[in-house]
């Protein structure tokens, strides 16, 4: 078929001058080019079928690897048991040397430096010691509606929402309450003799870091009902304590 028969061409005639629907006929029309795709199987592959299922799941794969993990459940929790602690790990000494550690911690939050007693106030410090986290701190109950959990101290292996985990000095892992509980806790100066303050070397490290110019806290722990994650970005405001 010649091009000056082409009906496409006389449509464009009607729009264009002559010369430009030539331009355009010739342009778009008749050097256009025609991508086709094969509709039969690659030779290559004897099931096509199978070769497509195998596509679909290599990209289910990928994409299933770009996602993030997914949390586990509180039962999946349970089962698996990775917040459990086991017996061999139900000792005192295993966890001084946490202990150690949380004292450095809380110097360095409190600005607390060698030979320079530190006096601490609510206005001061009070944001920061609520918001720290307390795993490794050792404390001792002071008053509680429970009855037998008063006078208990050990150091905190595991801060929950609505509980505190310690093991005792006898190698025993208590669970105790934070509603209608007040805690107390102690944090010894830096040894003046040290160029850097080193938590191994402190003084009253035996009892419970009462020792000269200690700082002593208590914590009301029907306040303190949040987890240590959550204690982190959460602002804490002075208010009364209708309980007291």
């Amino acid at each position: 078929m010649e091009a000056n028969s082409h009906v496409a061409l006389d449509l464009l005639r009607k729009a264009h001058p002559p010369e430009t629907a030539s331009g355009i006929f010739t342009e778009k029309i008749l050097h256009k080019p025609l991508r086709l795709r094969p509709t039969s199987p690659d030779p290559n592959h004897k099931d096509a079928r199978a070769h497509r299922r195998l596509q679909r799941l290599r990209k289910k794969e990928k994409a299933k690897r770009r996602q993030k993990p997914k949390p586990l459940s509180a039962k999946e929790k349970r089962i698996t048991g990775i917040y459990e602690i086991s017996n061999e790990s139900k000792k005192y000494e295993v966890y001084v040397p946490l202990y150690r550690m949380w004292l450095g911690y809380v110097w360095e939050i409190l600005g607390m430096v060698k030979g320079k007693p530190t006096w601490v106030t609510a206005q001061t410090a009070g944001a920061r010691l609520a918001s720290a986290d307390f795993h490794g701190a050792k404390l001792m109950v002071v008053r509680s509606k429970s009855v037998s959990t008063v006078g208990l101290r050990g150091i905190i292996v595991r801060d929950t929402k609505f509980t505190f985990k310690i093991i005792t000095e006898k190698d025993e892992l208590k669970t105790i309450p934070k509603i209608h509980t007040i805690f107390r806790f102690h944090i010894p100066q830096p040894d003046a003799t040290d160029e850097e303050p080193d938590p191994g070397k402190i003084k009253g490290i035996s009892n419970d870091g009462i020792g000269p110019n200690a700082l002593v806290f208590e914590l009301h722990g029907s306040s303190f009902e949040h987890r240590a994650i959550d204690r982190a970005t959460k602002k804490f405001k002075q208010r009364n304590m209708t309980e007291l």
